[in-house]
């Protein structure tokens, strides 16, 4: 049986939304579970669904009313931290880039992107947190060269050594157990030096450690 990634859409354009839930009936991993047109009417399902049904990805447009994408992603971000995000959004600028780090977004899909694309970024971001097309790289490799990281990144105090270690490993997507194996130590110590890296450079998740070593060269874009 195929293991399906289940998705919420949400745009206030209904046509929108019934296209892109005609378009993903074709495809045979992916099911969409939920849809709405408002932010509120998301959170306000969402309140009442089951773990079991649950959507592993939320694709999120950016300009709606009365609650913006940004605005729902914050509470979406707050309320259930481990749910990944795409903004999917016709409002694709490199100036964005630094707002979906700070909350946390997995990946940023233009309106006018392909099919193969989407599913690609979906598929992508449900197997590794995140996903960068060739011009996300681009952008976020400018973007990370501008004065503008150290508003998004702590870098007061520097990495230790193992905590390095410990980073390099989860942007391999290494487990905590497989890490403690790798490194010879326990995985809740593993699980205290990945607490340490998250409170030291101020990220918020995976994703967050992600763009922080793409930034400071401890890991690569190229697997994206």
């Amino acid at each position: 049986m195929i293991d399906k990634i289940k998705i919420a859409l949400i745009d206030d354009e209904p046509l929108f939304v019934e296209g892109l839930t005609f378009l993903f009936k074709n495809v045979k991993n992916i099911v969409v579970t939920k849809t709405a047109t408002n932010g509120y009417e998301l959170l306000d399902d969402l309140e009442n669904t089951s773990e079991f049904n649950f959507p592993d990805i939320i694709l999120v447009d950016i300009q709606m009313k009365p609650l913006d994408g940004f605005d729902l992603v914050e509470m979406l971000k707050k309320k259930y931290s481990n749910i990944k995000i795409i903004i999917l959004s016709s409002h694709y600028k490199t100036n964005v880039v630094g707002h979906m780090i700070k909350l946390g977004v997995s990946a940023f899909i233009p309106k006018n992107a392909n099919k193969k694309l989407l599913i690609t970024a979906i598929e992508s971001v449900y197997e590794h947190g995140i996903y960068f097309s060739k011009s996300d790289q681009e952008m976020l490799i400018q973007f990370m060269g501008s004065n503008s990281k150290r508003s998004i990144f702590n870098n007061n105090e520097e990495l230790s050594n193992r905590e390095i270690e410990v980073l390099k490993l989860i942007c391999d997507e290494y487990t905590s157990q497989e890490i403690a194996d790798k490194l010879f130590i326990s995985k809740r110590t593993v699980e205290g030096h990945r607490q340490k890296v998250i409170d030291k450079i101020g990220a918020k998740n995976t994703v967050g450690l992600v763009i922080y070593a793409i930034a400071n060269k401890l890991h690569s874009l190229s697997k994206f």
